[in-house]
């Protein structure tokens, strides 16, 4: 398949003002502003935010549509500094970080909505482990 990157396009009411609120909550970099469409990334890490069309049901923002189905997970050295960041600028707290522990080990994690209804975790582990890794541990079984 070749080189292969996946991103998001986040569906926000308003791409101005979302623009900064991510500069300012998440530290995140310009690369190009069309406007309804900005292209963002943090710490090399593209996104894309797109501003609602009224016009199509597909592009309506969460905070409209009172619902969200999906989760961004962003993986930093410090997750505690970038949830008070986020926090700071506005964002709803959805969980302090904790540990948790998963096949792939121990992390620390926690999440917050922004101001456009979209849920972020916030941790400190990239979850990827190999196919031939994805044995269960014994100490995640339930007891029995």
């Amino acid at each position: 398949m070749g080189n292969v990157a996946i991103s998001v396009m986040l569906i926000v009411p308003d791409a101005p003002r979302a623009k900064h609120w991510y500069r300012r909550a998440l530290g995140a970099e310009e690369l190009w502003d069309l406007g309804s469409v900005v292209g963002l990334e943090i710490a090399g890490a593209p996104f894309f935010l797109h501003g609602a069309n009224p016009d199509n049901r597909e592009e309506t923002s969460p905070a409209d549509a009172g619902v969200t189905s999906a989760r961004i997970e962003l993986f930093v050295d410090d997750p505690e500094a970038v949830l008070e960041r986020a926090l700071l600028a506005g964002a709803t707290l959805g969980s302090r970080v904790e540990e948790h522990r998963a096949p792939w080990g121990a992390h620390r994690q926690g999440g917050f909505r922004d101001p456009f209804g979209h849920n972020w975790s916030v941790g400190d582990k990239t979850p990827t482990i190999r196919h031939e890794d994805r044995r269960r541990p014994r100490d995640l079984d339930p007891p029995s």
